[in-house]
């Protein structure tokens, strides 16, 4: 049997990111050896680490009904159980997007979300911060069956009037097609869930991927969530197309609106022409039957605008039937492996990637900022050492000439602190200005204005202003918290200049800082506002509670998300421009107090001379053997971040 490409791989990207926690671990444990670790340093080792830890694989399955996705995900995932988890058969499966995940601090379950929720305001991603608005069924991850039937809840529906269906944006009496799914009593046949999540230890979920399973194409034009958050978030999306129905007119809206617009990210997406088996015909050879299968790889390329090796004919189905019995021709002929091969090839090395320089950033940072230190330390003792063997055969008043010039470089740079204390001042002063420019309280308010407005507004127009001016306020505020970010770099240069010139301490240049990128999400969401709803049309069409609730909601909830990391990542930012300052300012400190006092100690006969220079020599080699610990470090870091480009070049060779 063919050896699971994706499986191995997300594997070999576990091993890798665990090695980097290991090493990162091994850093800290040595700084805290060494007395080199401080209250800032550590805040930014636990959060590197936790953001290793949690690290994510997101992959989103989006198809129309009966186009075999769940059965590709059984495919692709769980054929290791022999049988099928999710549901999956003739018509309407997944009724609810599904997430299967794996959280070790939660138990063993699917969790649902009922669908009477999205009569609210809340969003899914709000809703998962209350777990008593869920219902929980709990299933044995030892038993398939026990599992099976769990999973079945997920294609649950019950039946509703028209007007509860209404109210619930699952039924419009204008559409012709929700009108043909009216049963004769009136009722109409809605999903029991909104939201699902199975939580259960799979080897890959372990990992850290995480599988979205999305209901058909109609269920995502109305629950903006997956539109505004999961889809444009997820690190590979399929499309899943039938080969025997080709691109329909609805695939290929949604392909361009929601999954390969302007607004997304382009990598990642990946279009599946499945059911190829129904091509199959024992009356035509295999050379008519791969020339049919190419004609329609290449007209559904041209119809989503992809290339046609981005286009993979696939057979889920006996892909997941070979698998469970083992056979390995029938596999091949699936091109489920090609599939696959794809997935871990494009998917894992561009998050690893992502991963990578992320990490070696912020790792290279922190390094650089204890070699400061330790540069710092070793000038001290030299400068000690220096002082001290100048005082081999001189007088007593030599020895108090030298003391009494020690107690003046030390005034000297106490008044030096003194403009440093007052810089702090300064500092602090621009970070509240900053902070509130970004602030979360100001955010907030702005929100609730603008449902407001809207929820009292009796004209489109009305409405369209209400975002226009939400989303002009809010990248005025980036804007100009930009202004201040660059004020505050400026100030950091020239104190940094400073105290280089009048102390000795090392020149270090602040890092930079923009809030561009924060920029740039925002006008992501209000590219997708406007192509989805700042239309006449649009807003006509949509009741305005509807808009309001369904679409405004989730919009500020990702705009609360940006805004959530920006006042994370400048507070990130502002640590790193103070904090080797204040580790240089620090060590310089301790290190004219050991001056004053080695003198103060040979002036007043407490110690001999020699004794004094013997122990800062033995200080010094140990400083040094600290800084060749450090670069020992560093390289296993930077072996640990390299290990799969080393292993691929030699793969290769």
């Amino acid at each position: 049997m063919a050896e699971n490409r994706l499986a191995h791989q997300f594997a070999a990207y576990s091993e890798w990111r665990k090695s980097l926690v290991d090493c990162i671990n091994d850093y800290r444990n040595w700084l805290n050896e060494h007395e080199l670790n401080d209250a800032q340093v550590e805040q930014r080792i636990t959060h590197l680490l936790e953001r290793l830890r949690e690290d994510k694989l997101n992959v989103a399955f989006v198809a129309e009904f009966s186009r075999g996705k769940s059965e590709l995900i059984n495919a692709i995932f769980f054929a290791d159980y022999g049988q099928r988890l999710l549901p999956s058969s003739a018509g309407r499966t997944t009724m609810c997007p599904t997430e299967l995940l794996y959280d070790a601090t939660k138990p063993t379950s699917l969790q649902l979300l009922p669908i009477d929720t999205r009569a609210t305001d809340v969003s899914t991603t709000e809703y998962k911060r209350y777990p008593e608005e869920w219902t929980v069924v709990e299933f044995d991850v030892n038993s398939n069956d026990s599992m099976v039937d769990a999973f079945k809840e997920v294609s649950r529906t019950k039946r509703v009037t028209a007007e509860e269906a209404e109210k619930l944006s699952l039924y419009d009496p204008n559409n012709s097609d929700d009108a043909m799914s009216l049963n004769k009593d009136g009722t109409v046949d809605v999903p029991c869930w909104r939201y699902a999540m199975i939580n259960f230890p799979h080897p890959l979920l372990e990992q850290g991927l995480v599988i979205l399973d999305t209901p058909g194409l109609n269920a995502i034009g109305t629950e903006p969530e997956l539109t505004l958050n999961m889809l444009p978030n997820a690190h590979a999306v399929l499309f899943i197309l039938g080969a025997d129905t080709g691109v329909t007119k609805s695939e290929i809206d949604v392909w361009r609106q929601y999954i390969s617009g302007t607004r997304w990210k382009q990598k990642g997406r990946m279009a599946v022409l499945n059911k190829i088996d129904g091509l199959w015909d024992e009356l035509k050879d295999d050379v008519e039957i791969e020339k049919e299968l190419l004609k329609q790889v290449k007209v559904s390329a041209e119809l989503l605008g992809l290339e046609t090796t981005q286009i993979f004919p696939t057979s889920a189905q006996k892909g997941l039937l070979a698998k469970v019995n083992g056979d390995e021709n029938l596999l091949i002929q699936s091109r489920l492996p090609i599939l696959e091969k794809a997935l871990s090839d494009e998917l894992i090395p561009s998050k690893k990637e992502i991963v990578r320089d992320n990490t070696k950033n912020e790792i290279d940072d922190l390094i650089t900022n204890t070699n400061l230190i330790l540069e710092s330390r070793i000038s001290g003792v030299l400068e000690q050492l220096e002082e001290l063997r100048g005082l081999r055969g001189k007088n007593e008043d030599v020895v108090e000439h030298m003391m009494n010039k020690v107690k003046v470089d030390k005034e000297n740079f106490e008044k030096g602190l003194q403009r440093f204390q007052a810089l702090r001042s300064v500092f602090s002063q621009q970070t509240n200005k900053l902070f509130t420019l970004l602030g979360m309280d100001g955010l907030k308010a702005k929100v609730h204005d603008t449902r407001e407005t809207m929820v009292k507004a009796n004209f489109t127009k009305t409405i369209r202003d209400a975002m226009d001016d939400f989303f002009l306020e809010l990248k005025g505020r980036l804007v100009s918290s930009d202004e201040h970010i660059q004020d505050i770099k400026k100030m950091m240069d020239v104190m940094y200049e400073k105290f280089a010139k009048e102390h000795g301490l090392r020149k270090s240049e602040p890092p930079a800082f923009s809030t561009l990128r924060y920029q740039k999400e925002l006008a992501k969401y209000e590219r997708a506002y406007k192509e989805q709803f700042n239309t006449t049309f649009n807003m006509i069409a949509n009741e305005k509670m509807t808009l309001t609730s369904k679409f405004f909601e989730t919009l500020a909830s990702r705009v609360i998300h940006v805004y959530e990391v920006a006042n994370r990542d400048v507070e990130n930012w502002l640590k790193a421009v103070i904090a080797p300052m204040e580790s240089q300012v620090r060590e310089h400190q301790i290190q004219l107090r050991r001056r004053l006092e080695s003198i103060k100690r040979i002036y007043q006969a407490t110690d001999t001379l020699e004794d004094r220079i013997a122990e800062l020599e033995t200080v010094e080699k140990a400083i040094r053997s600290q800084v060749m610990d450090l670069k020992v470090l560093r390289q296993h870091m930077g072996n640990a971040l390299d290990y799969d480009n080393e292993q691929a070049q030699s793969q290769a060779a």
